[in-house]
């Protein structure tokens, strides 16, 4: 069942109280008594890897999550419940199952409505865990406004949903495949607040860097958590994105990428891939044509933002106390 905060009033209660969201027992106790949660997302799993890399990253985020304090609550739609913490089985199941479907914003009544299953993206997990009540989420990198959009309007709806939903999301920039400069405005406009994690650049994902820059920097999780305390303070709707840079270590050549990047989009328009199917399409071409690279550098940055992310929650959690005790 949801955890309904007891300030909230009767009609919000009501409502929160009759949606279709399960929470395990740990997610569910975790929020009870005000600890540090972190959402993550299932498209990754289910469209982001082959298996048995998937599945193997999916519990070695939830691990990395555990390690720094944190609970996880990966998030997926299965039979048309919104399911926020996943049992091992569960999250197997997800990494053999290819043909469960990505799930976006539209998609959710129609699962719901259907009592079908689906992947949740970044939107979907953002809706799904501010409606649970858990303040930060993780993520490789977000959605955002792709390449041509001039002519396709091809924007994901996670840059809208973070312009709408209260909670911290960690992750590497936007995909490399983007439109980064067009990605930052649409952010701006819609008024997300983009910190840089110890840099003062947006990260694009595989590279440390874009050039572009951020809004603020912030040299700590506290720090992190303290923005979106006062955004929320100040009644804005609306996520921070805390965007942290792949391990150097990690990071991709640039030139070598971004001719990877080119062939995928040339493959793309070949192969007439529109939609939802787009950015499964163009990761995919990217780990074929660097090889293992990308995957190796997937799997390290998702792993930097789930130590980074949990962290981040711990001080969240810390801090609210803090707050109610005063």
């Amino acid at each position: 069942m949801p955890v309904v905060p007891a300030t909230m009033n009767a009609a919000d209660r009501a409502r929160l109280s009759s949606l279709p969201l399960v929470l395990s027992d740990e997610v569910a106790e975790a929020l009870a008594a005000g600890g540090p949660v972190v959402a993550l997302e299932s498209t990754i799993i289910s469209h982001g890897f082959p298996y048995p890399q998937n599945l193997h990253m999916a519990q070695e985020v939830e691990r990395v999550v555990r390690d720094n304090g944190a609970v996880p609550a990966t998030v997926a739609i299965l039979d048309g419940k919104l399911c926020a913490g996943l049992s091992p089985d569960q999250v197997e199941w997800l990494a053999t199952n290819p043909k469960v479907p990505k799930a976006s914003v539209r998609d959710l009544p129609i699962l719901v409505g259907k009592g079908q299953s689906g992947a949740t993206t970044v939107a979907t997990t953002s809706i799904v865990a501010a409606l649970a009540g858990i303040g930060v989420f993780v993520t490789g990198g977000i959605g955002g406004v792709h390449r041509g959009a001039a002519t396709t309007f091809d924007i994901s709806a996670d840059l809208t949903v973070l312009g709408r939903e209260s909670l911290l999301v960690v992750a590497a920039g936007a995909k490399s495949v983007l439109d980064l400069p067009a990605t930052l405005e649409v952010l701006e406009t819609l008024g997300v607040t983009v910190l840089g994690y110890r840099t003062d650049h947006f990260p694009a994902f595989y590279l440390r860097s874009s050039g572009l820059p951020v809004d603020a920097r912030v040299e700590s999780p506290a720090e992190a958590a303290k923005v979106l305390l006062g955004r929320r303070d100040l009644g804005l709707p609306g996520a921070v994105l805390l965007t942290n840079p792949i391990p150097p270590e990690e990071e991709l050549d640039p030139v070598r990428l971004e001719e990877a990047i080119q062939s995928a989009l040339r493959d793309l328009t070949q192969n007439d891939v529109t939609g939802r199917d787009v950015t499964p399409f163009l990761l995919k071409r990217l780990h074929e044509v660097t090889e293992v690279g990308s995957i190796k550098a997937n799997l390290a940055l998702v792993n930097n933002n789930a130590a980074l992310g949990a962290r981040t929650a711990v001080e969240l959690a810390q801090l609210t106390k803090e707050r109610a005790g005063r």
